[in-house]
Parts: C-alpha cells; structure tokens; sequence
C-alpha cells in the first residue's frame, strides 16, 4: 500500500463575516488590512484499503517539538475523519489535559468510509443483512491496523509504549471484538456504547470467560437498552475478577448519540490516569459501578 501526505485542518483564522467587519473597521480607520494566516493542526496520510481511500489523520500535543526526549501514549480514534469524529476527539483529550484528568497524548484518527463493512464481522441475522448488505469485513480491517497503522505511528512518532484504541457505537464493537481476538494489538481499549446487539449478541454470548489476562477495558452503556443492554451485561459476566476494566453505566442520564461527547474523557482518565488529586473535588472522579484493578498513574 502508498501512502500520500498532506496537511490537514488548515482553517483560516478568522471566518468570512469577521474579515468583513475588520476589514470595514479598519479602512475606515485608514489601518492596512492583515492577513490571514492558516492554523495547522496536524497531517494526514491517505491510504487504500479494502478498494477504498481513507485517511490516517495525525494530530501532536501543541508541546511535541519542546522536548526531543519526550515520549507520549497514543490515542488511536476509530470514525476519526475530519468530517466525523477527529476534532471531537482532539478537544476532549486538550480538555483532559487541562485538568490533569488524563496524560497529554498524540491522536491518530483512522477515516472510517463504510463504517458496517469495515468495524462489523459477519452476521447470521437476515435482517441485518438486508440493512448493511457490505457489513463482515472487520477482521481484514483489523488485519491494516495491525500491519500499516501501528508501524507508521510507533516508527514516526516518539510513543512511550502505550498505545490505546476508542470507538463508539459500531467501532465500540470494533473494539470489544480485538480485546477478546487480538489483545496484544493495543495496551488499553475504551468501547463505548458498543453495539452488541449484533449478530444476536454472538460476541459476547460466544466469548470465553470468565477473562482476566486482558490490557485493561473501558465499558459504557447509554439509553440503548434491548438487545444491546442485554449484550453488554453478557460480557460483563464474562469479565473475571482480576480483569483490569471499568464499567459506567449511564442508562438514566445519558443517549446512544451523546455517549461519546460524554464518556470519552473518563475512558480516557481510566486508561491513562495521572496523579491528580484534585479531580473528585470538581466533579471528575471516575464513575465506574462495576470495575476490576485500575492502570497505574502516570
């Protein structure tokens, strides 16, 4: 596979209606109008798999260049396009940051394009089959991440080792999926709102438990209820007692569209966590009402 990069998030600095009312304000006032400048906020490598072009979209911590020594986690963001979740993801993990609720971490969005056919495995639901005609080919996406993905981001940029996978909603299937096939790819996994309503809830009526020598799981469930509450509730029996993993259950408070928004800062304090000890004090604490050891600080 080639790969060809390019600049991505080059936005100008001050959007039309405001040139406009500066460049007014300032002719009148017989100032020379300045010009705008792009903001850079990372690069983007773009890719052919499975017959389709995608991006690989990297954003640094604004601090990356200061310290040549330095090595950082990383954040791998399944649906992280431009055009969906990457920019989501980035002020969240900036807001952590803020806080010290979670370590500073390079984000690496992976462009999701057929989102069913790329983070789904085959399903034996006619249903199913009939919705999402292309669904099943997770295992050849995982197989990418795998063999081009990891490779590039632990080669080009300094990684201290760790490096977690998010996802929500199909792609918190996605991630459940390679916890339990292939958990040796990541060193952290937060599924968010996964859709385990699929195929019947097979992954996680078919899994092997109980579980306990996995890197360390982040769960969450919203308003999905049916299919997908009853999925989760099957894995979570498969989890066993020495299982690092954290469950927070959000049915009363939160949606299946606002999970992300919502609980990807406390996957991430839970997969990367500091020594804060201010959080709980301002309302950060972790919320995890079943759970087994949690990662050490950092």
């Amino acid at each position: 596979m080639t790969a060809t990069m390019r600049q991505v998030g080059q936005v100008d600095a001050l959007v039309t209606d405001e040139i406009a009312a500066l460049t007014a304000l300032l002719l009148a006032s017989g100032q020379p109008v300045p010009e705008p400048v792009p903001i850079v906020v990372g690069k983007s490598y773009t890719y052919d798999v499975l017959g389709q072009e995608r991006a690989v979209n990297v954003i640094l911590p604004p601090d990356y260049d200061e310290d040549p020594d330095k090595r950082w986690p990383i954040i791998v963001q399944l649906d992280g396009g431009t055009d969906q979740d990457l920019f989501l993801g980035n002020g969240l993990e900036k807001w952590n940051r803020l806080w010290g609720r979670s370590q500073p971490a390079i984000l690496i969005g992976i462009q999701t394009v057929d989102r069913q056919r790329e983070l789904l495995p085959p399903t034996s639901i006619e249903g199913e089959r009939a919705e999402y005609p292309t669904a099943g080919e997770s295992e050849a996406f995982r197989t990418w991440l795998a063999n081009t993905v990891l490779p590039l981001v632990r080669e080009r940029y300094r990684n201290n080792g760790s490096v977690i996978l998010v996802g929500e909603s199909a792609a918190g299937h996605f991630v459940v999926e390679t916890w339990l096939e292939a958990p040796e790819l990541f060193q952290g996994y937060a599924a968010i709102s996964p859709s385990l309503q699929w195929d019947g809830q097979s992954l996680a009526l078919t899994a092997s438990g109980p579980v306990s020598d996995r890197p360390p799981l982040y769960l969450s469930l919203a308003d999905e209820g049916g299919e997908t509450e009853q999925g989760m509730f099957a894995l979570l029996g498969k989890v066993g007692e020495a299982q690092p993993y954290c469950f927070s259950d959000r049915r009363a408070d939160l949606h299946h569209a606002t999970s992300l928004h919502g609980l990807m800062p406390e996957a991430l304090q839970y997969l990367l966590p500091t020594d804060a000890d201010w959080l709980e004090e301002y309302g950060l604490a972790l919320r995890c009402e079943r759970g087994g050891p949690q990662p050490p600080a950092q």
